[in-house]
């Protein structure tokens, strides 16, 4: 039989849809919740049944994958109810569940568990948390998922690209414990407004998260595929990983007892075949919204014998080699001008600099920063090196408001 990873060579994978409105639809009690009322994940050991019902609604529509019902089973999202140390248990349940249920539907081809990590509520970029405690805890979280049966990790909804790294840096450490090589995906949330929720573009997201080692990037949720279009192409002619597309079921219309999504089973499927042309998807799925009525159009029109758009297309790649802000991507070479590196934000070659630093007047060395944006830096030179100071704390404090206040990439100097 053949691998995830080996199918992916050939076709396009479909996955299913969403899993927490499908799980509220069956109108669980505060007992279901063991108390903690809206967290999905205890549903995995108080209510598994409830849970495989979900995935079974799925797999019968044909689908080839399923997520599990573990998005919120991390830091942020469980220490709010204050059982943050269930991380591990209840990643565990959710993927044993999800990869019982693919077993159940194995006589019809391979099946696979798709271990779901979302963001949490904590930003490290804003302050919420620390990296460190992040990436340790998403770390427990993917053992957890790997222990279970998981076939591939799946970071998902992603705001921030400094949560993004401790999520996916999390997965690397549990993937190398494990011994075991399963497909690591990410896929980030791009707004209505074009950016992920902090303001990157698509291009720093793919300048920062290519290079850690994931064999798929994508988008997934906030939208539906029609504001995704212009970020897949980018995606499509600029990285070497796979690519995946999951898209909600258009854009929420709110209305009485709650939201509405628009976009119909069929709409999605043509929307999907579309990028599946266009810009060689690899993984298709859905998001909020969609139902397993939507995956079985999705199914209905990748598996007609008739129509074989699911077989493996080739993308035509054009690099461009650059580092990132937390807002852009910067090109390497610069089309009409050299890649200019403002040097004025260097304790040992600007006196304006090395005076603001003893001071520590923080928003002046900012300031000074901006100055040379103004003036057409491509990236800022930030050196703290001064006699007498304690250089690592001068750096915490200067790398982070720089990373957050300033558009350009920082060139760490020591």
């Amino acid at each position: 039989m053949k691998s995830l990873r080996e199918t992916l060579t050939e076709r396009v994978v479909i996955v299913d849809g969403a899993m927490g409105t499908m799980l509220q639809a069956q109108n669980p009690t505060l007992d279901d919740f063991q108390g903690h009322e809206g967290c999905n994940e205890i549903l995995n050991v108080s209510r598994p049944e409830m849970v495989k019902e979900v995935h079974r609604s799925y797999l019968k529509v044909g689908v080839d994958g399923i997520e599990t019902n573990t998005f919120g089973a991390n830091y942020g999202n469980l220490a709010e109810y204050g059982i943050e140390e269930r991380i591990y248990e209840l990643a565990f349940a959710g993927a044993k569940l999800a990869r019982e249920a693919c077993d159940e539907f194995s006589s019809s081809g391979p099946k696979w568990v798709f271990g779901s990590i979302g963001p949490g509520t904590k930003l490290p970029t804003l302050g919420h948390a620390s990296y460190s405690k992040l990436r340790d805890a998403y770390e427990e979280c993917a053992r957890g998922l790997i222990d279970g049966g998981a076939d591939a990790l799946l970071v998902e909804t992603s705001q921030d690209l400094l949560q993004t790294k401790a999520a996916i840096n999390g997965c690397r450490k549990a993937l190398e414990s494990s011994g075991k090589d399963l497909l690591l995906i990410a896929q980030v949330t791009v707004e209505t407004t074009g950016t992920m929720l902090l303001g990157s573009e698509i291009g720093a997201a793919l300048t920062a998260l290519e290079p850690l080692g994931i064999d798929v990037i994508g988008l997934n949720c906030a939208t539906g595929p029609a504001e995704m279009s212009e970020h897949l192409r980018q995606l499509s002619k600029s990285s070497d990983a796979l690519i995946s597309c999951m898209p909600n079921a258009g854009l929420p219309v709110l209305q009485d007892g709650g939201a509405y999504y628009p976009l119909s089973p069929i709409e999605l499927a043509q929307s999907l075949k579309t990028f599946v042309l266009d810009y060689g998807l690899s993984i298709i799925g859905g998001c909020c919204g969609t139902t397993p009525d939507h995956l079985a159009e999705v199914v209905k029109l990748f598996k007609d014998e008739n129509n074989p758009i699911s077989l493996k297309k080739h993308r035509e790649q054009i690099h461009d080699p650059g580092a990132s802000s937390l807002y852009q991507h910067t090109s390497f070479r610069q089309q009409n001008a050299y890649m200019a590196i403002g040097e004025r934000t260097n304790a040992n070659g600007s006196k304006a600099f090395r005076e603001a630093l003893l001071e520590q007047n923080w928003q002046e060395c900012l300031e000074i920063g901006k100055e040379q944006i103004r003036e057409g830096a491509h990236m800022l030179d930030l050196c703290v090196d001064y006699v007498g100071r304690d250089g690592v704390a001068d750096m915490s404090i200067l790398a982070e408001l720089f990373a957050t206040s300033s558009t350009l990439p920082i060139v760490l100097d020591s």
